[in-house]
């Protein structure tokens, strides 16, 4: 690496800047030699090309070693500076290289930022912490459009895009809770089994698959469900069934969430259903930050549904 003089169009040598430094500190070639791992003439090449360059001696010759001129001491602190940036930029390319550094937006939207979504990133920024993270909060098609737009970099959500340039990995399934008003007959129940429901009416998020899971689980009850048109969040559901609107199938996280109004109990079947987060990115984007959350995401999944 060199630095070019636009006057004189010489240019300064990393090498015999370090050079440079190290017999100044030093005060000896052969000190400076040995702290730079090199001989003493390819040493000394290096300064006197240095003063060729420069136009000017940087040391004086003495019988007991090395000392600065007043121009060698005038370059000193500018190639300790130098010397120091060049240290400071290759070593945040090799951890920009690494996935260690930089910007990384992640797309996320409704309950998916109670539950595994806040240790995910938490376990990521602790591995870390030199990398920026900024959230981006909005619905699947506007993350899709996001995701296009290098906008976001992932997306945690419930809702599954369908688009082929999307990969799409299942991060985990939660257990499913009733949400309902805290003055409902069944909230005093320490379970609730699907056939209690029978006369009640749904408030259904926004995710297609949530909805058919529910007609299915009412179904094999000896049910169809009632339900109200789609809200446009598991949370917007939640929030209804707190005022009373009718009772809504949440995921576990939910219940992280204290709302006024609102009792979450937990639905009595079969784990085989539950609500899925999963996360979704650009199919064959090589950023190293990508490869690096996904690392950790890929800890967070169940072993049973890892493969």
């Amino acid at each position: 690496m060199g630095l070019t003089d636009s006057v004189t169009g010489r240019s300064m040598d990393l090498k015999q800047l370090t050079s440079f430094i190290a017999v100044a500190e030093e005060g000896q070639l052969s000190r400076a030699a040995v702290r730079l791992c090199l001989s003493q003439p390819p040493l000394s090449r290096h300064i006197h090309a240095l003063e060729s360059e420069l136009g000017v001696r940087l040391f004086d010759r003495t019988a007991t070693g090395m000392s600065l001129t007043q121009a060698g001491a005038a370059l000193l602190d500018d190639a300790r500076s130098i010397e120091g940036l060049f240290r400071q930029a290759r070593e945040k390319v090799r951890k920009s290289g690494l996935g260690q550094t930089g910007q990384m937006s992640v797309g996320l939207y409704g309950s998916s930022i109670y539950g595994a979504v806040p240790r995910v990133l938490r376990q990521f920024r602790i591995s870390h912490p030199d990398v920026e993270l900024n959230l981006h909060y909005a619905q699947t098609p506007e993350q899709v459009k996001a995701l296009r737009r290098n906008q976001v970099l992932i997306v945690f959500e419930r809702m599954l895009p369908t688009e082929s340039d999307i990969e799409v990995l299942r991060v985990c399934g939660e257990r499913l809770y009733v949400a309902m008003n805290e003055e409902h007959p069944l909230a005093r129940s320490e379970w609730i089994d699907i056939g209690e429901l029978r006369h009640e009416t749904f408030i259904p998020g926004t995710e297609v698959t949530a909805a058919s899971q529910l007609v299915e689980i009412c179904r094999k009850a000896g049910f169809i469900p009632r339900m109200t048109p789609p809200s446009n969040s598991v949370v917007t559901a939640t929030l209804l069934a707190g005022v009373g609107v009718g009772v809504s199938l949440v995921p576990e996280s939910m219940t992280n969430v204290q709302l006024p109004g609102v009792i979450y109990r937990p639905l009595n079947v079969d784990e085989a259903y539950s609500m899925d987060l999963h996360c979704f990115y650009l199919k064959n984007n090589e950023s190293p930050l990508l490869a690096s959350i996904l690392e950790i995401v890929r800890g967070f999944i169940e072993p049973s549904r890892a493969a």
